[in-house]
This record gives structure tokens, C-alpha cells and sequence, in this order.
């Protein structure tokens, strides 16, 4: 019965919650908006969540949802948020490779022991991470394999590799800006 009705139709319906209008709009586009984000991300897990969190965005804003095309809406909304994705690769990347350049020259005692200190928060932070979590953490900072490397290795998705090292990185910057925070309270103190 949907197939007969046209995308603006079919959009007003969704927008009185229609479950079945929304699910012919998916019938009728996930793949244009799956093969539209494969062309810029080449990974199938990663297209799959894309054209996902797009229907997901679309059925929450049902009720106001104004699309005079639609195809076009949803290929934009896919490039959209293949952009989000880049750039959130990008930048976690660009940190990470940052990160790993790092190499401190210590020529003093404090600075050692500072080191030492650092490597124990380090050491901490990293027992303290969910298992799954400290497993990929461990594979990509300490053993330096690429994230398919360690979905190859641990038997999971790149995304879900992916996931796991945003969890990390997210928690690492919250647990480095306490011990600054800390060792900020401590200067000013002494």
C-alpha cells in the first residue's frame, strides 16, 4: 500500500508517527544513502552506523520534519555526518600521533621523578578501563597495531575498535586533567 504513495506523502505520514511510511522511506533509500557514504568512507561498518544514526535523527524529529526532497535530504544528512565522522577520526588521530611524538628529555631528579609518577597514573588509568576497553587500549598504545590490526586480532568490528579507543581517550584526558589539576593544587600550596 505504501509503495504507491509519493515521498512527500510519505513524509507527512511520518510525521503523524507513522511506522510504516517510515519504514517504505528506508525501504527506498538506505542504499542510495549507503552506497552515498561508502563512496567517501570505504568501510561497510561504518556506512551501516552512518545510514543508521540518519533514520535514527530522522523517526526522533518526526512531527516536524519539513523535507521538500527527500532523497536529496537523506543523501545530505548521510554526507553530513560522514563529515562529523572524518573529522572525529581526523582529530583523534592528529592527537594520538601528537601524543606518540612526544619524547621528554629529562636532565634532572624531579623530572625523573615526575616521569616515574606519570607512568604510574599512566599504569593506573589503564587498570582502571573496562576490559575490553584496556585490551584495545593496550594493542594500539603498546603494541602499535593499526585498529585493523586489532579488530583482526580481537575478532571485532573496526568501528566497535574504534568506540573502544574513543571511550579510552575520552577517560585518559579526563584522568590527565585531574592530575594536572592535582599537581596545579600542589604548586600553589608549596
Amino acid at each position: 500500500m505504501y509503495r504507491e504513495y509519493s515521498d512527500s506523502d510519505l513524509v507527512d505520514l511520518l510525521n503523524n508517527g507513522d511506522r510504516a511510511a517510515f519504514d517504505e522511506i528506508y525501504r527506498r533509500n538506505w542504499s542510495a544513502m549507503y552506497l552515498a557514504a561508502f563512496n567517501m568512507l570505504q568501510d561497510h561498518d561504518a556506512c551501516m552506523d552512518v545510514v543508521q544514526d540518519v533514520f535514527v535523527w530522522i523517526w526522533n524529529k518526526k512531527g516536524a520534519l519539513e523535507i521538500v526532497s527527500l532523497k536529496s535530504y537523506l543523501v545530505s544528512a548521510v554526507k553530513y555526518k560522514v563529515t562529523n565522522v572524518i573529522r572525529t577520526l581526523k582529530n583523534r588521530q592528529s592527537f594520538l600521533d601528537q601524543l606518540e611524538t612526544v619524547e621528554p628529555s629529562f636532565n634532572n631528579v624531579n623530572s625523573e621523578m615526575e616521569l616515574k609518577e606519570l607512568k604510574a597514573a599512566l599504569a593506573q588509568f589503564t587498570s582502571e578501563l573496562p576490559e575490553r576497553c584496556r585490551e584495545v587500549f593496550d594493542l594500539s598504545r603498546n603494541e602499535h597495531l593499526s585498529n585493523k590490526e586489532i579488530s583482526k586480532k580481537l575478532g571485532i568490528s573496526e568501528k566497535t575498535v574504534e568506540r573502544q579507543m574513543t571511550i579510552a581517550l575520552k577517560k585518559f584526558k579526563v584522568s590527565l586533567l585531574r592530575l594536572f589539576l592535582c599537581s596545579l593544587l600542589l604548586f600553589l600550596i608549596l
